[in-house]
């Protein structure tokens, strides 16, 4: 049978940059194939040429036998090609329902089909288990319930191939499940997948064939049957890749302690009297299904929201009411949950975002002026400290991969040496050895005493590193559990708030 999808010797170079080098893949209906890398290895780019985005300096597109105008994504979509990307393409300002439909109707309908639009994108989310408001506005959602908008966004326009990049990086492992079980169910009517991911499990599960790309080539190709996660990380990567694990410590004295806090927003209980307490030498866990609160819990340790009752301390001071310029002085380093909107300036350099939670340090600052030679140093060390790719000090940020984006926050963050860090959904997007390089400088900072607060959707992250674990539901905390008495099991009980139906029983 002629594949749904040919893509034929792909090249594409950006300056120096060779993104894509003459590759060269295949889809067949009804398949489901994963696409692998390493961070900056060109899967994305890859995925941008085929929907339009992008136009290959070398190649052809064929969809159906028939080749795809380049550079036009409007005709990748008529073509019945639909991509859920990596980063959010959503209006904040405007309703779940809005987004969903706009850029799908004839610009000079006299009527927006509203209703029947509604109908079709409640009637998905159901489906696909994926749970949305219609009438909730896009800014006031958090990055789980965003990413399932795009999901269902692109499942509305009735692809025949889909192309998903990182479709559950913000997902907890139930929704995950849930989406690809409706996924595999939809191949079976036809359907055709493409998904990128760094989750080996997803991939395992999910596919019927990987490819993997290496520095930007095809490296290799297996069928998902005749492979293992561990020959495809060493594929990625080019060596074997394992997960670092804690060693039992001792904690110190206590860091920072939450007790009875509750936040208040637009009359809703985002945070319902809460506590707990992290101290020196320990990661505490703090695991749940995105949307239970803990994007508010994230904003307010990094005091972009104050709460509306009980109280924050670090090493004994009240911290309730502390800017994050003084939180940042006081020794609370972050990384948080969306590097995009709060973690970088992506027309800023590298090395002014490696300085920007430092501008006014005298290390890079003097008498109102900027110690830019300091400043590079600083930036270039991290680079090679934090494998940093395809960065130099000058590089614009926006620049980066996803993963190394996230790599400049967490060296940036480290490099602080904080009392307390903040490490909000740490790998998310990650691939597998930038994942253990994280979790190396996360144990790293633990031994050298900081205080750890890590929010992660992923259990076995969080059973990997945490010395205790809570769960978050409906912005409610259960008791901690320790480290050797949790397993995947208890945790999802947690996680459906398990805890809460024994107390009230």
């Amino acid at each position: 049978m002629t594949p749904v999808l040919e893509l034929h010797r792909i090249t594409k170079r950006f300056g120096p940059l060779l993104a894509n080098d003459g590759i060269t893949l295949s889809l067949a209906q009804g398949e489901v194939l994963a696409l692998l890398g390493e961070n900056g290895a060109g899967k994305t780019t890859l995925m941008n040429i085929l929907f339009g985005h992008y136009r290959a300096d070398e190649g052809e597109v064929r969809v159906m036998g028939r080749p795809l105008p380049p550079g036009k994504p409007r005709a990748a979509i008529e073509a019945g090609v639909g991509m859920v990307h990596q980063h959010f393409t959503l209006a904040g300002n405007l309703s779940v329902l809005d987004n969903v439909v706009i850029g799908s109707e004839p610009l000079f309908r006299l009527r927006s089909r509203r209703a029947e639009a509604r109908a079709k994108l409640l009637a998905l989310a159901d489906r696909f288990g994926l749970p949305v408001d219609p009438e909730a506005r896009v800014a006031d959602l958090s990055v789980g319930e965003r990413q399932r908008v795009e999901i269902l966004k692109a499942l509305t326009r009735d692809a025949r191939i889909l192309i998903l990049d990182e479709p559950t990086a913000v997902l907890a492992r139930p929704e995950a499940e849930q989406l690809f079980r409706t996924l595999r169910g939809m191949t079976g009517q036809g359907l055709s997948i493409v998904f990128i991911s760094h989750k080996l499990p997803e991939v395992m599960a999910a596919s019927d064939r990987v490819a993997v790309l290496r520095a930007g080539r095809l490296v290799a190709e297996r069928r998902t049957s005749d492979t293992t996660p561990a020959e495809l990380a060493e594929l990625m990567v080019g060596r074997r890749v394992t997960r670092p694990r804690r060693a039992a410590r001792a904690p110190g004295p206590v860091v920072l302690r939450a007790e009875d806090v509750t936040l208040v927003e637009r009359g809703e209980t985002r945070l319902d009297a809460i506590g707990f307490e992290v101290r020196e030498g320990e990661i505490l866990g703090l695991v749940g299904v995105s949307g239970n609160g803990q994007a508010t819990l994230g904003r307010l340790l990094s005091g972009l929201v104050r709460p509306t009752s009980g109280h924050l301390t670090l090493g004994g001071q009240d911290m309730t009411a502390l800017t994050p310029r003084a939180l940042a002085r006081a020794g609370v380093g972050r990384i948080p949950e969306d590097r995009h909107a709060e973690g970088v300036i992506g027309e800023l350099a590298v090395w002014e975002n490696a300085t920007l939670e430092r501008a006014r340090d005298p290390a890079f600052a003097r008498n109102g002026f900027v110690r830019r030679i300091a400043a590079r140093t600083f930036a270039q060390d991290l680079i090679r400290r934090f494998d940093i790719r395809g960065a130099t000090p000058e590089t614009r940020t926006r620049l980066l991969s996803g993963g190394n984006m996230q790599k400049l926050i967490l060296g940036r963050a480290l490099a602080a040496n904080p009392r307390f860090l903040l490490a909000n959904q740490p790998t998310r997007g990650l691939d597998e050895g930038a994942i253990a390089a994280v979790h190396a400088q996360l144990l790293a900072a633990r031994e050298a005493g900081a205080a750890i607060l890590l929010i992660t959707e992923e259990l076995d992250e969080a059973l990997a590193l945490s010395d205790r674990l809570q769960a978050i539901v409906k912005g409610r905390l259960s008791a901690p559990v320790p480290a050797e008495e949790a397993d995947p099991r208890r945790l999802g009980l947690l996680m459906a708030g398990a805890w809460e139906v024994s107390h009230a029983a």
